[in-house]
């Protein structure tokens, strides 16, 4: 199989994977939840017969001083309300203000609340741990191939390979926000950093194959060594992710409850494209920086025939 002459075509549709949901992003703003940007959520029901609207609600928070009330619905018929940081003290004010306004008392079923300065410093601790660990990976994989040319590139490749899952996770996200109003809140961050550990071991799978055929098949040009590393190790990484992985991460998507269904999806979409990126896209980017194949795309490699 010939999976790397295909390259482009591998590269286009993970464009037009990552493009759509980084636009709804780009338009929409990062939807980040209260584990970032700090804040209160408070998740209420009131007794059956009792159905106060959203606007009434809103009010009772407004006239207490409360700001930036967002307010959901749920199939049961509970209120999941998130607004600015609220103390023990106000929170108490707030269900004694409900309770006399709609003459039911609520029955709080989830009370969270985030500090704004634990929410910033989530966010930059997750960022600082992405960078720190993708450092560590480019001088590993540098220092375990040492042996063959460029093994910097190796590394590289890696992580930019990683940087697509990556772009693959947070496009599905966009889209989940757009459609369903989905939020980045911890579990998200975990989905993100388990997907970036399964892309990364995923690819030094398939280059450290690369590397033991690059001393057992040194006649071969680069691209067909490169490409029959790929196929060999296409199987036991398609087997691997789909008997030990997606099949119960598809089972928690689909049964796991409305809990579940952002984090099962995010780790569902971001561990198949570890695995899809492991074998198309790694190994691809590979090829095309040993054969400097960019020049030709921008018209430059006519340019350097004529002149040869």
């Amino acid at each position: 199989m010939n999976l790397l002459g295909k390259r482009n075509i591998f590269f286009a549709l993970s464009l037009l994977v990552i493009i759509p949901g980084l636009l709804a992003l780009a338009f929409g703003g990062l939807p980040l939840a209260l584990d970032f940007t700090g804040g209160s959520l408070l998740e209420i029901q009131f007794e059956s017969g009792v159905t106060p609207s959203a606007e009434e609600i809103t009010a009772v928070y407004g006239n207490l001083g409360i700001k930036d009330t967002q307010i959901q619905t749920t199939e049961s018929g509970a209120f999941i309300i998130r607004s600015t940081f609220l103390e023990d003290a106000a929170r108490e004010e707030l269900l004694a203000a409900l309770a006399q306004s709609f003459g039911s008392e609520p029955t709080v079923l989830r009370f969270d609340s985030v500090g704004p300065s634990i929410g910033a410093q989530v966010a930059s601790r997750a960022a600082l741990a992405v960078a720190v660990a993708a450092l560590v990976v480019v001088l590993y994989i540098t220092w375990t191939f040492r042996g063959i040319a460029h093994a910097f590139r190796y590394g590289v490749c890696a992580i930019t390979a990683m940087v697509h899952d990556v772009a693959v996770v947070f496009s599905v996200a966009g889209l989940g926000a757009f459609l369903f109003g989905w939020e980045m809140d911890s579990l998200f961050l975990t989905a993100l950093l388990t997907v970036i550990g399964f892309s990364v071991q995923d690819k030094i799978v398939v280059f450290d194959r690369i590397r033991e055929n690059s001393n057992l098949l040194r006649r071969l040009d680069f691209e067909t060594l490169v490409n029959h590393s790929v196929v060999q190790t296409l199987q036991r990484s398609i087997n691997t992710q789909l008997m030990t992985v997606e099949f119960l991460l598809l089972a928690l998507a689909l049964f796991g409850g409305v809990t579940l269904q952002e984090f099962s999806v995010i780790l569902l979409v971001g561990l198949f494209s570890g695995t899809y990126s492991s074998i198309f896209i790694a190994a691809s980017i590979l090829v095309v920086w040993e054969k400097q194949e960019w020049k030709k795309w921008f018209g430059r490699g006519k340019d350097a025939a004529a002149a040869a």
